[in-house]
């Protein structure tokens, strides 16, 4: 609190951007009249860092505890909280109550919430928004290297390749300031549309939705078939490639060209950029929320290893994170099945350790709880209660529609936001917390570097740190010692209990960050110099120290198209909005929802530019403007998710692995919208 009182009556701070796990660095200034702005430090940055200052003073900006819609102190909030916490627990046990977090927390707020859940609560039931974004390129990174850190590289060093494959990426509009590490590169990019990264690219692979499995064994066949192997490479650091190779055999260009849609001339050509010198594979959300997004990714791994990328210079492989703090946020516990430290919640030393930490026996802590959908599908059943955290799953889950009722009917729905969320219309409390630009604590970014959030305003009116919550909530519920709100207390705990974990945070430490060290884990001691590349050493993070080849094989969408739904739909990010649109959405950027169509496909259904179009699915519907794009195809159709809608409609088919929902296709039908009489 000193820290921050201190901050708050400075005019200028170094921080970081509140939005994508790029993290870019910016300083904010205040001046005489109050008024914030933002500047880029070391870097750019895009139009919703260089707009994030306008949401600081807000009018809707939440600034009181909420208790049915009215205005209520604090204690009132809290204990009545406590009180219908310890109402449903006993008359229905610890797994009554439930939290839901979200990868846009700070580390130290993400460590807190998951002791919370598990020695405040007592519940094995809690989960978070990321695994709607990385939990397929999780764990797809950890079947085949032993470790999940979306890159295992500075993403400067993308500066030195000479081809880049991107699949299912769309960085020209969702973190257009990483596309400076891509200038001059020869880009690949594999997507359905035509996007803006796609245009950019020398050659674009416009699979169909829900094939890139099938054309990642098809380029690793034509590289078996060429010759183009690191035969030594694989033979030294990697085991299983025999099988992928007969798993592969079967996907020949004539067949991938069926199934993707994709030219096997232009398979052909990509394998060929791929060939020869530096070269990286990176994929993001279009490649991973599928119902096979777990083998998708792995596929992509496949051809990264048979070409010998992983812990070359200026090659590899890795996952663009999406969330701010979507790394760390999947580090730390909020994870059903996780523990600080990226330790398993099953592995018996793994709760020895952290139980240690916290104080508490190994036995007492929950086991593994369900999967986010999973989670969401029990609320008003075996789950009566729900603090949400920093996310708005009544826009952002799939089968929207189901998730909004399911919301309505708990005994006590409890959120803490800073502005007025679909999820926080709802809420029977609402509880105000800080924004980025008036807490400290530190983010991870999507290289695995944590680094400084610092505060230049106080918080206005009775808003707190989300740290505030728990240690009030906490207290109320009979544990008053281990849940101190103060942020460097909070991280000097989690630096021990992530300590000789996979994300070994021991030795980082807020001083090491302050003097401008860039930190990347694993950083084991205060004398090591952390990790910013990881398998340069010749080793994976696998007991043999080889990495994994996973054989894979395509299957179809969990729903084809058909006469009824002949259309697929996809969803995505937009260059001016971020996640479920709670904060973009209020800024001066401009956007509206709308539904990019082919105009092929629009002339067959009627509709025009422009015309509302309604989109149906067998889970729900939304209306939405057309917007006609011939970067489209013909059998695809494109919305955007910032906007109540659109994931009315899509799948929540879950991956067997992962527990991804398959966000990326779905089958659709279209209309004109009917006009009101």
């Amino acid at each position: 609190m000193e820290q921050s009182t201190r901050n708050a009556r400075a005019r200028a701070v170094d921080t970081h951007c509140p939005y994508c796990a790029l993290q870019c660095g910016m300083t904010l200034t205040r001046d005489a009249a109050g008024t914030v702005a933002a500047s880029p430090r070391g870097g750019g940055l895009c139009q919703k860092g260089w707009t994030a200052p306008e949401l600081l003073g807000h009018p809707e900006r939440i600034t009181t505890p909420l208790v049915g819609g009215e205005p209520a102190g604090w204690d009132e909030a809290l204990d009545l909280i406590a009180d219908r916490i310890r109402s449903a627990q006993a008359q229905f046990g610890p797994g009554a109550v439930a939290v839901f977090g979200g990868g846009g927390l700070t580390n130290e707020k993400a460590y807190l919430l998951g002791k919370f859940a598990r020695v405040a609560l007592r519940t094995p039931n809690i989960d978070y928004n990321g695994r709607f974004c990385m939990s397929s390129a999780a764990a797809a990174g950890i079947r085949a290297f032993g470790v999940d850190r979306g890159m295992p590289f500075p993403a400067a060093d993308l500066a030195g390749a000479d081809t880049v494959l991107l699949a299912g990426a769309n960085p020209a509009e969702t973190m257009p300031p990483f596309m400076r590490h891509l200038a001059g590169r020869r880009l690949i990019v594999v997507d359905p549309r035509a996007t803006a990264t796609a245009r950019q690219a020398e050659l674009h692979l416009a699979a169909a939705p829900g094939t890139d499995l099938a054309l990642a064994n098809g380029l690793l066949h034509i590289a078996v078939e060429r010759g183009l192997l690191d035969q030594a490479y694989i033979v030294g650091r990697t085991t299983g490639f025999a099988e992928v190779a007969r798993t592969v055999a079967a996907y020949w260009p004539a067949r991938v060209e069926r199934i993707t849609g994709v030219a096997a001339a232009d398979l052909y050509r990509a394998v060929d950029m791929l060939a020869t010198g530096p070269r990286a594979i990176l994929t993001a959300r279009g490649a991973e929320q599928h119902g096979k997004g777990v083998d998708t990714v792995n596929a992509w791994i496949n051809l990264a290893l048979a070409l010998g990328l992983p812990g070359r210079p200026s090659s590899g492989f890795g996952t663009l994170t999406g969330q701010g703090n979507g790394q760390g946020g999947r580090e730390h516990g909020q994870k059903a099945d996780q523990l600080p430290g990226y330790r398993r919640i099953d592995d018996p030393a793994a709760r020895e350790h952290v139980a240690g930490v916290w104080g508490v026996d190994p036995d007492s802590l929950p086991g593994a709880g369900p999967s986010a959908v999973e989670l969401l599908g029990m609320l008003g059943d075996e789950v009566k209660v729900l603090l949400v955290f920093g996310s708005n799953p009544a826009v952002s889950a799939p089968r929207s529609l189901s998730v909004h009722k399911r919301l309505s009917v708990l005994d006590a729905l409890v959120v803490c936001d800073f502005l007025p969320s679909e999820t926080a219309r709802l809420a029977d409390v609402v509880l105000p917390v800080t924004q980025w630009a008036e807490e400290e604590g530190t983010m991870t970014d999507l290289e695995g570097k944590v680094i400084r959030r610092r505060a230049l305003l106080a918080p206005p009116g009775q808003a707190r740190s989300d740290l505030h919550v728990l240690s009030g909530l906490a207290g109320r519920l009979g544990v008053t010692e281990g849940f101190d709100p103060v942020p460097r207390k909070v991280f000097e705990e989690l630096r021990r209990a992530s300590r000789g974990g996979t994300a070994d945070y021991h030795g980082v430490t807020y001083e090491r960050l302050d003097a401008g060290e860039a930190v990347h884990w694993p950083c084991p001691d205060t004398e090591h110099a952390g990790t910013p590349r990881l398998f340069t050493d010749g080793r994976f993070a696998t007991p043999d120290g080889r990495a994994r080849f996973v054989p894979v094989e395509h299957r179809a969408p969990d729903e084809p198209r058909d006469g009824e739904y002949p259309l697929h739909l996809t969803t995505g990010r937009v260059l001016t909005q971020y996640q479920s649109g709670t904060q973009t959405r209020r800024t001066s950027l401009p956007g509206e929802p709308f539904v990019q169509i082919h105009p092929d496909t629009a002339a067959r259904h009627g509709i025009a530019e422009g015309a509302t179009v309604r989109v149906t699915s067998r889970r729900g519907d939304f209306t939405a403007p057309a917007r006609l794009d011939d970067g489209m195809r013909t059998d695809t159709i494109f919305a955007p998710f910032h906007w109540p809608g659109a994931n009315n409609a899509v799948n929540d088919a879950l991956d067997p692995i992962s527990r991804m929902p398959e966000f990326k296709v779905c089958a659709v039908r279209i209309h004109p919208q009917e006009e009101t009489p």
